[in-house]
């Protein structure tokens, strides 16, 4: 069966590069499945759990936003950030995302909304994926 090429970059580095079966994306206009052979495209990348399945393990990636590309059977993600699951220390996820949510609820003047809700949103993804792991008993 074919496979797909995929690689995660993000400004660190590459978090991820190898062979996949499928992958599953938060598109910014909503989720999306790339298989082999899909039609080249670039897609915005929302903050959410990047998806994909790799000799039969199914892996996840927390991302808070970038750009997705597909090519021939390649797929490149630019990535502000992406964390495997087996990565977030769930109580700190938490906190991060109490404070975010306390910024988001501030009634100061300086506070800058469209940044405090983004980082509730970044926060959210890496709290549900990491307690999506804990639930599965994989921590």
């Amino acid at each position: 069966m074919a496979k797909l090429q995929l690689a995660v970059v993000t400004a660190e580095g590459e978090s991820f590069s190898g062979e996949v079966d499928a992958v599953v994306a938060p598109g910014g206009l909503g989720e999306f499945t790339v298989l082999p052979s899909h039609a080249r495209m670039i897609s915005s990348l929302a903050p959410g759990i990047l998806r994909f399945d790799q000799s039969g393990d199914s892996v996840s990636l927390a991302l808070s936003g970038g750009f997705l590309e597909v090519s021939d059977n390649i797929v490149t993600v630019l990535a502000d950030a992406a964390e495997r699951d087996d990565a977030i220390d769930l109580e700190r996820a938490e906190s991060a995302l109490a404070r975010a949510q306390e910024r988001l609820a501030s009634t100061e003047a300086d506070t800058d909304l469209e940044r405090a809700m983004a980082a509730v949103r970044r926060a959210r993804v890496r709290v549900n994926l990491g307690r999506r792991r804990r639930d599965r008993g994989l921590n």
